[in-house]
């Protein structure tokens, strides 16, 4: 079994108890073998010694968790993250686009960081199309907080 990186681990600690910890570490590494996101086939590949339908529903309980959000786990581990890799005051660059993937449209914002967009937060939109303007304060609002010791800009297109 691969372990998780060591800034997540430790993120991560702080945040599940162990026995949590362990089964997301566990279907990390089964999504990574499968390659596909599919409650059935992660529970079949899920290497506990239990049926199959015990699996299934320890998975779908396990996401059903209200404290597996984005505030509660990423949002902790993208600070010391940045604490790690910037210095207070220095210039960061937040993207905001809409896209599709698949059958869903989402709003997401994320931070330039190497040629790459590093996501931040996501939300799927109800409708098709672009996002409202309400919408996008309502994503900048959970974002900010994370860059108030830096100086931001905002991309995005018109």
């Amino acid at each position: 079994m691969k372990m998780l990186p060591p800034l997540y681990q430790t993120c991560l600690e702080n945040q599940l108890e162990k026995s949590d910890l362990l089964l997301l570490t566990l279907l990390i590494n089964v999504l990574q073998d499968i390659k596909e996101v599919s409650l059935e086939k992660i529970a079949n590949a899920l290497p506990l010694p239990i049926l199959f339908e015990s699996r299934r529903k320890k998975v779908q309980r396990f996401l059903s968790q209200p404290r597996l959000t984005i505030q509660n786990l990423w949002f902790p581990l993208i600070a010391n993250w940045l604490s790690q890799n910037f210095s207070q005051k220095q210039r960061l660059y937040l993207v905001i686009d809409r896209t599709k993937w698949q059958r869903n449209n989402l709003l997401m914002i994320s931070l330039v960081y190497d040629q790459r967009a590093i996501p931040l937060y996501w939300e799927t939109l109800e409708k098709l199309g672009n996002s409202d303007w309400a919408t996008q304060v309502r994503g900048f609002s959970q974002v900010l907080p994370l860059f108030k010791t830096y100086k931001i800009v905002v991309l995005g297109d018109p």
